[in-house]
């Protein structure tokens, strides 16, 4: 949603350059697999806000240090990607080219930017180059530092999904604030391919569509909402629904009905989860890549969209996926880059980063000592359906934030749904706009 009311208030004022601090050794190359080139589609874009400068003495050359000691353990993140000139499938040169690290100044406080900016205005805060003709001089990923007026900071990062998922995103960054605070990393990255695939494409999946004018929302929820929502809307019919059953149905069956063509009586939605710990062979948290896998459910225009009926739907179509399934989607993938989000409504599942009970990407630390007090997660590029993520919130439990990013109407029609207003949640990045 293009908003022509107020000046861009992002500033950049310096740009320098991360690199390793130990190099790679000479001619490494780090291959991309196919469900990564399918992928290049995307960006991912994950945001974390801080109420005060996470920290301690805030200059960005000291900043630069922890940063090129982390990336020593990231060689493909300071890479630079090329095709093979055999295979002509892309791969990464590990180079140590580095890191391109933007530092900007935000013209409001921070909660006046989370009150009036839009999805399309916080993109200011993790600034994206789209990839060159020629990529040899292009960094792929990008960390953006943003100092809001009278304190607070976001701090954005960006990259291609064909080099990594949103959950790669979240541990290289929770990881460099450990290396900040001089503590171990608690998931140190893995780069061993999760299956070598040499199979032809899925027919399942759509080619690339042309770009739709899409807006984006985030909805907060309480633990109190979701026990709310359980009791008024669930718990008859299913409950033992999880926070994700609740809210993926619940803004699902909404949307569904926002675009219902009462001449069909079936539409699909496509659910993604992550798969480190579902694989036959599980892949540790700290896997850097893309460990997702997209699975389409089917419901009807009768009960089925219903809130409980398709919480349950929703939570037994994930709990009977299996490492078999999984392999064999991975296996269908070809090469070559297809739409994997949007073509249908996606739903994505964040419910993995709760770990241990606790809700990994809030536990993103600098020496500061403060805690993130809302992490966005956004996937560039996400279609004509849009896209639904359900991310753990910043306290312990049950509460769920809910990003939207839909096609302009459908977020509008959203903003003023009463079926989810009813349970009171707080709207953020939304424009500000009453619709």
């Amino acid at each position: 949603m293009e908003d022509t009311r107020k000046s861009r208030r992002v500033e950049i004022n310096g740009i320098l350059t991360a690199v390793s601090s130990k190099p790679t050794g000479p001619g490494r190359i780090h291959p991309l697999t196919d469900i990564d080139h399918a992928m290049d589609q995307h960006t991912v874009h994950v945001i974390f806000y801080y109420r005060r400068s996470p920290f301690s003495s805030f200059d960005l050359d000291s900043v630069r240090v922890s940063l090129s000691e982390l990336l020593s353990f990231y060689p493909p993140v300071t890479g630079r990607v090329a095709r093979n000139p055999e295979t002509r499938k892309w791969e990464v040169k590990c180079n140590d080219a580095g890191v391109r690290i933007l530092k900007a100044r935000v013209g409001v406080g921070l909660d006046e930017w989370l009150r009036s900016a839009d999805g399309n205005e916080e993109r200011d805060l993790t600034v994206w180059e789209a990839m060159p003709e020629d990529p040899s001089i292009w960094s792929p990923f990008r960390i953006q530092i943003n100092e809001f007026e009278g304190g607070g900071a976001a701090i954005g990062l960006s990259c291609s999904h064909k080099q990594a998922d949103p959950t790669s995103l979240i541990f290289l960054f929770k990881s460099w604030t450990e290396a900040q605070r001089r503590q171990p990393i608690s998931h140190p990255p893995s780069f061993s391919p999760l299956i070598n695939t040499n199979a032809v494409n899925s027919p399942s999946l759509e080619t690339p569509t042309t770009a739709t004018a899409t807006a984006t929302a985030t909805f907060r929820f309480s633990a109190y909402a979701f026990r709310r929502c359980l009791e008024e809307s669930v718990a008859g019919i299913f409950p033992d629904a999880s926070p994700f059953d609740v809210f993926a149905a619940l803004f699902s069956s909404r949307i569904a009905n926002a675009k219902r063509d009462h001449s069909r009586n079936r539409s699909s939605v496509t659910i993604c989860v992550d798969i480190r710990r579902l694989l036959p062979d599980p892949v540790p948290y700290g896997f850097f890549g893309n460990a997702l896998h997209f699975s389409s459910l089917e419901l009807s225009h009768t009960d089925d969209t219903r809130i409980g009926h398709v919480a349950r739907m929703i939570n037994r179509h994930v709990a009977n996926l299996d490492g078999d399934q999984i392999l064999s989607g991975l296996k269908r993938l070809g090469p070559e880059a297809v739409q994997m989000y949007g073509s249908d409504l996606t739903v994505v599942s964040m419910e993995h980063m709760v770990v241990e009970g606790e809700p990994s990407m809030y536990e993103a630390v600098f020496d500061g000592g403060e805690r993130p007090s809302h992490v966005s997660c956004m996937i560039g590029n996400s279609g004509r359906e849009g896209v639904i993520v359900v991310t753990p919130s910043p306290e312990k439990g049950f509460g769920r934030t809910v990003t939207v990013t839909l096609p302009e109407e459908e977020t509008k029609k959203l903003l003023v749904d009463q079926e989810i207003l009813r349970f009171e949640p707080e709207i953020i990045l939304s424009g500000g706009v009453n619709f």
